[in-house]
């Protein structure tokens, strides 16, 4: 690996201030607007057509409205022969017939067009399903917030524990709040890409964490921003090397993957760009703010260690 000497810690305010302005931006963006749930969480009904020859969007929504359905969201999907729709239960259909919808939907386009429509997808998520991932969703990821705490305190110290939960907070809510802007949908996918995420940052959080606590303990002279700037530079070809590698298997999925995973492939590069500046930036940053120094992280000495033997 080659040798760098980045003064990381020397530009920790300017990165630190980013950070806040994209964290209080993200939760101002939840806050207003949230995200684009899909229907794995709100609950409604997704229909997949494919059309003969190319057709707009705003025709098949038009077709819709005439037909009597209410909120539908219609895009393409992949080309533009293939339409996408989402739809939300309908207040004037029971469970079962809003269960098939896709079935009632086929019909009036078919009613309304000369060229042959094919259904290629169809599937319904109640409500109170809808809501149970929701709860559940949000309970896994705080639980997994949690347990990585409990974990980095008992595998190094709380010092370093606090400074792991603050970088992965950090890049779970970046994430979301990119979301909430762009107004991707936020399906059970992208949740699947939020905890995979958390997994990858603390995997990196932990690698740098280990190297900045064995340098603490074996540099005898230097300050924490100089010991963690040496330990940041000596993991710094390990830490690009493996974001380039999982970018790159990343972004063939999301060339190659196809729509159904797209969002999964984005979410998961908007995390990974992310969790690597914050192994570098945000844990070691909240370091120096809880002032750690070399007493927090001194191996204790065994009891009758400096003892003289009287046995002599």
């Amino acid at each position: 690996m080659p040798e760098f000497n980045i003064n990381f810690m020397g530009y920790r305010k300017i990165a630190g201030g980013i950070s806040i302005a994209l964290v209080i931006g993200s939760i101002a963006m939840l806050a207003i607007t949230q995200v684009e749930w899909g229907l794995d969480f709100t609950g409604g009904s997704l229909v997949e057509v494919a059309y003969e020859v190319a057709v707009s969007p705003e025709t098949v929504r038009r077709e819709l409205e005439d037909a009597g359905y209410d909120g539908h969201v219609v895009q393409y999907f992949g080309s533009d022969r293939d339409i996408l729709i989402r739809m939300p239960p309908q207040e004037q259909l029971s469970q079962q017939e809003n269960a098939s919808i896709g079935d009632s939907i086929i019909a009036s386009l078919r009613d309304t067009t000369t060229v042959n429509v094919e259904l290629r997808r169809s599937e319904f998520v109640g409500p109170a399903v809808g809501e149970e991932l929701t709860n559940e969703g949000g309970l896994g990821m705080l639980t997994a917030l949690g347990v990585v705490m409990i974990y980095i305190a008992f595998r190094f110290q709380l010092k370093f524990a606090v400074g792991a939960v603050v970088a992965l907070f950090h890049d779970v809510i970046v994430v979301l709040g990119i979301f909430a802007v762009t107004r991707w949908e936020f399906d059970l996918t992208v949740l699947a890409a939020l905890l995979a995420v958390i997994g990858y940052s603390l995997n990196d959080t932990i690698v740098v964490s280990d190297r900045i606590r064995e340098n603490f303990r074996k540099v005898r002279r230097g300050a924490p921003p100089d010991i963690i700037n040496t330990s940041l530079n000596q993991m710094l070809g390990r830490t690009l090397v493996t974001s380039l590698t999982t970018l790159l298997v990343l972004f063939a999925l999301l060339i190659l993957g196809g729509e159904l995973i797209r969002n999964f492939a984005v979410a998961l590069i908007i995390g990974i760009i992310v969790g690597t500046y914050s192994s570098i930036y945000i844990a070691a940053n909240v370091l120096l703010v809880l002032n750690i120094s070399k007493e927090d992280l001194a191996l204790p000495v065994k009891e009758g260690a400096d003892e003289p033997d009287l046995m002599q």
